[in-house]
């Protein structure tokens, strides 16, 4: 192919699904010549009428999944086929990209880490514990982490820190791709998410996260992300800054009802970045400003980051 490329000036369209063979592999033959380009899950504005929270937040938005409604209604999946395919995803993803590539030694701690790593989506990191909970040092910790993400089946979420050199040392968060692979990998399937439980909040907050990591790729923004929290344990779900600077200071609540608590515990970090638009993305059904905040239903809100 790279001959072609050189000899011909043949263009060609190319898909795989096992990113660590393909940097093993002729990769690098193609730098400065190739676009590339992630295929992920599904966003909510691709679904258009197809879409359903409770089956993004419960199932994810992998495009199996929605394959057989969308080309034929009558062959819906329902849940427990839903559950198989997730399953058969996660066991598929352990043999092919883990196992017969040989990317660890120890594939039954591998297994057990991918496990406890799921039930961490989304916390801030703590490699001591997991490694103590896996029965495996800190390094090969950190080294497993790599291999979700360099195997794109989850990234980071650096602490935000003006200084670059210590934000690098803040422990980050991670998170999982697609939130049914997520219940798939923490075996939480079988587990419905209820409104206004912890669970759910959680939920929704990665599912959020997803939306605007997706578009940000879909609609070609060159935006940083990230996640602040003070000595004092005050917490911003998601910060995104553009050549330095910070634009949003973005707070995910899945209530259907903002309170004045919510409204405070943004408010606190006006004076640390007052240029920056602080937004709380919701389930309320109207926008509305309060003491300088916008609470959005989140598909608007989320439309406001893009405009």
């Amino acid at each position: 192919m790279h001959g072609l490329i050189e000899s011909t000036k043949t263009q060609f369209i190319m898909t795989g699904s096992s990113a660590r063979k393909l940097k093993r592999g002729a990769g690098n033959l193609l730098a400065g010549r190739a676009f590339v380009y992630e295929l992920d899950p599904f966003t909510s504005d691709e679904l258009g009428t197809f879409f359903n929270l409770r089956h993004a937040l419960e199932f994810g938005l992998l495009p199996k999944l929605y394959q057989p409604s969308i080309l034929d209604p009558s062959s819906t999946w329902d849940d427990e086929q839903k559950k198989l395919y997730l399953k058969a995803y996660a066991r598929t993803y352990l043999k092919e990209e883990i196992q017969l590539e040989q990317e660890v030694r120890k594939i039954d701690a591998f297994r057990n880490f991918l496990e406890i790593a799921a039930q961490m989506n989304g916390n801030i990191l703590n490699y001591s514990k997991i490694s103590s909970d896996v029965g495996i040092d800190d390094k090969t910790v950190f080294s497993y982490f790599k291999i979700l993400e360099d195997t794109l089946i989850g990234f980071f979420l650096d602490s935000y820190h003006g200084s670059v050199r210590k934000r690098q040392r803040e422990a980050p968060k991670f998170y999982f791709f697609d939130p049914g692979i997520k219940r798939a990998l923490d075996q939480t399937l079988d587990v419905s998410l209820l409104p206004q439980t912890e669970a759910f909040g959680r939920a929704f907050e990665h599912f959020i996260l997803l939306e605007i990591v997706k578009k940000t790729k879909i609609h070609g923004k060159d935006f940083r992300f990230s996640y602040l929290r003070t000595k004092d344990g005050a917490e911003i779900d998601l910060l995104i800054e553009k050549s330095g600077r910070v634009l949003f200071l973005c707070e995910i609540k899945s209530t259907s009802s903002v309170s004045q608590k919510d409204v405070l515990s943004v408010k606190r970090f006006q004076k640390d970045f007052p240029k920056a638009n602080l937004l709380i993305l919701s389930n309320e059904s109207q926008p509305r400003l309060v003491e300088n905040i916008m609470i959005y239903p989140w598909k608007e809100g989320i439309q406001k980051i893009f405009e």
